[in-house]
């Protein structure tokens, strides 16, 4: 073993430090990049309708306030307002504008429809009262007197915004992720398909 010696020496004695560890870089999170929408996704927009008057027919203020959401893909709107908002980011506002193919289709005259007076609910009717009619199928669609008589009233079973240029003005306020189901409407209360 070897023999602990000790010597003067005229150097300065030194203490070592310990390094100093380098600072700690706060690195910044890239920021996320805004969701995707796809089909299935789930969406909350804040709109406004309006003619080419500048007429607004319909908004979120007038729905209550709250925004629209639907699925992407269910069926739930007009496919050229679901087609707009698929292209959006969060946050994003749009102004967009739909020719009558991609809204509530052409107005076809062909879908108005002479009642005998007697099939006609009881109440008092008026031109420019909306109804609401079945279909055969159970499907229950909104019509429009347009003319009475004391045998017919004519019914327009085109929908309102038919044959019209519609203007909407957007904001994206929700993405949420979601899956479309194959639900054929008969799964029962609560279910938003049927």
């Amino acid at each position: 073993m070897p023999k602990k010696t000790t010597s003067k020496s005229n150097a300065k004695k030194t203490t070592a430090k310990p390094a100093k560890k380098p600072a700690a870089k706060t690195a910044k999170k890239p920021a996320k990049a805004p969701k995707a929408i796809k089909e299935g996704y789930f969406v909350k927009v804040e709109y406004t309708g309006t003619f080419d008057d500048g007429e607004v027919f319909d908004s979120t203020e007038a729905q209550g306030g709250c925004p629209l959401e639907f699925q992407i893909g269910g069926q739930q709107v007009i496919e050229g307002f679901e087609k707009a908002i698929v292209t959006m980011k969060l946050g994003e506002e749009k102004n967009i504008t739909l020719q009558p193919e991609d809204a509530y289709g052409a107005y076809q005259d062909d879908m108005k429809r002479a009642i005998p007076r007697d099939r006609m609910p009881a109440e008092q009717l008026e031109v420019g009262m909306t109804l609401m009619a079945t279909l055969p199928h159970g499907m229950q669609v909104p019509v429009t007197i347009t003319q009475i008589t004391d045998k017919e009233v004519t019914i327009d079973m085109n929908h309102p915004l038919a044959g019209k240029v519609l203007h909407f003005r957007l904001k994206l306020v929700g993405i949420k992720e979601g899956e479309l189901s194959d639900c054929t409407g008969t799964c029962g209360p609560g279910c938003s398909c049927g």
